[in-house]
């Protein structure tokens, strides 16, 4: 499956519904404990998702849309959900990712991005040079990860995208493996 700008508004609108269905109404039990050292509870891969909508893919792409000669990204907190938000409720954790994710869909698709536009570049702070179909291609793999009963096509469009380094890929592979 190739990235396709138009398509990936199909998964990315969906994502907010998907996780509200999962997640709201379940006792605190089910969302707020993690498996172990280095595992996020369900609670801490939204608080990540609300902090990416807000600093992560569309500030990225704009930068890579820009004038500006230095397109470096800043670089992302990957770990900023577990200092900011942790008083929030679920229910408003949910309803602010549904409204990040709408405005940014809005911005997304005002854009109509052309196939140029797509392979403009930006710097990455730890991978170097990425397109901006990586980028948005990333955001899709996190969307499609969340709501795909099949880990394996989730895998598939993973490959080949420079924004998962062999690392991360080798540990999404043990950790799906060991899931399903």
């Amino acid at each position: 499956m190739q990235f396709d700008y138009h398509k990936s508004f199909e998964i990315l609108s969906r994502t907010p519904a998907i996780l509200k269905s999962m997640l709201a109404g379940v006792s605190q039990d089910w969302y707020i404990h993690n498996e172990g050292a280095d595992t996020w509870s369900p609670y801490d891969v939204l608080g990540h998702l609300i902090h990416g909508e807000k600093t992560d893919w569309i500030p990225r792409a704009e930068i890579i849309l820009s004038d500006r000669a230095d397109k470096s990204f800043i670089p992302f907190d990957r770990y900023a959900q577990m200092r900011v938000g942790q008083e929030k409720s679920l229910k408003i954790l949910l309803k602010e990712f549904r409204e990040l994710r709408e405005a940014n869909l809005i911005k997304l698709a005002a854009l109509d991005l052309s196939e140029t536009e797509l392979e403009k570049t930006g710097m990455h702070p730890e991978l170097g040079e990425v397109t901006l179909k990586e980028l948005l291609a990333t955001r899709l793999i996190l969307s499609s990860l969340i709501e795909s009963n099949n880990p394996k096509k989730s895998l598939y469009l993973i490959r080949g995208n420079p924004l998962y380094s062999p690392y991360r890929l080798n540990n999404l592979t043990a950790r799906l493996t060991n899931q399903f």
